[in-house]
C-alpha cells in the first residue's frame, strides 16, 4: 500500500460510518398480510400483558406506506389473546387482522365521514347472548331470544359510544362463547373489556379519515411474540 493510503482508507470509513441509521420500512411493510386494501389500522400493545399500547392509522400510497396519525390506545383489562382461542368474558382483547363493518355512535358523525354511520337510539342494543339468534350482532329492538343481562345497552356508554368503529372479530361466522361486541372506541375510565380504545378526539380524526372504498383493515397485535403485529 502506497505512503497515505490507509490513512486515506481510514478516512473514508470514518466518512461512510457517520452516515445516519437507515430507517426501518414502516410497519404495515413489515407485515405478513394488511387485508389487501390501502388503509389500515395497527393497535400494538408491548406484550400480551399489556392494557396500554399505540394506535396508527395508514394510507398506501404510490406503493408505500404512509403514516397519517396515531394516538395512545387502551386494551382490555387481562391484556391481549390470540382471537382464535379468545373465550367470551375474559377482558381480553382479541388479536388479529379484522375488517370494519361499519362505524356508530351515539353522537352524531364527525363532519366529512364517508363510512357507514349507525346512529345509537333508546332502543340500540348489542346482543352478547350465545343462545340467541342475535348473537354478535346490533338489535334494535332487543331481540325477543336476546336476554338484557347478556346484552350491551348501547347508549348506556355515553362516553365510549360518542363514536365508534365495529371490529369484524367473530363477526362473519360467529362462534358462540369466543366473544362479542368489539369495537374501537372512544377512550373511558380505564382499560376496556377487550375492544381497543382511544381518545375521542383522536376516534373523530380516524372517523373522517377512513374510507371504506379502501377497504380498511385493523390489525391488533404486540409488538414480538407469537401474538406480533407483523406476523398476522
Amino acid at each position: 500500500m502506497r505512503p497515505g493510503a490507509a490513512a486515506l482508507a481510514f478516512s473514508c470509513l470514518i466518512v461512510l460510518g457517520a452516515g445516519p441509521p437507515v430507517p426501518p420500512p414502516p410497519l404495515p411493510a413489515r407485515m405478513a398480510h394488511t387485508g389487501g386494501g390501502t388503509q389500515l389500522i395497527t393497535a400494538v400493545a408491548p406484550s400480551r400483558a399489556s392494557t396500554t399500547g399505540t394506535v396508527t392509522w395508514w394510507d398506501r400510497s404510490d406503493g408505500r406506506w404512509v403514516k397519517r396519525g396515531s394516538a395512545p390506545a387502551r386494551f382490555g383489562a387481562n391484556g391481549l389473546v390470540a382471537g382464535a382461542g379468545r373465550k367470551q368474558g375474559t377482558n381480553t382483547t382479541p388479536t388479529g387482522l379484522y375488517g370494519l363493518p361499519y362505524a356508530f355512535g351515539i353522537k352524531a358523525a364527525p363532519r366529512g365521514t364517508a363510512y357507514p354511520y349507525r346512529r345509537v337510539h333508546q332502543n340500540s342494543w348489542w346482543c352478547q347472548d350465545n343462545d340467541s339468534r342475535s348473537y354478535n350482532r346490533w338489535s334494535e329492538p332487543r331481540a325477543a331470544d336476546c336476554r338484557a343481562a347478556e346484552a350491551e345497552h348501547l347508549i348506556g356508554y355515553s362516553t365510549q359510544y360518542a363514536h365508534a368503529l365495529v371490529v369484524g372479530f367473530n363477526y362473519e361466522r360467529p362462534v358462540r362463547g369466543r366473544g362479542a361486541g368489539i369495537f374501537l372506541h372512544v377512550d373511558g375510565r380505564g382499560a376496556t373489556a377487550g375492544c381497543v380504545s382511544v381518545p375521542e378526539e383522536a376516534m373523530r380524526r380516524i372517523l373522517v379519515w377512513v374510507n371504506p372504498a379502501r377497504r380498511p383493515h385493523i390489525a391488533v397485535g404486540t409488538r414480538s411474540g407469537s401474538t406480533s403485529v407483523t406476523r398476522l
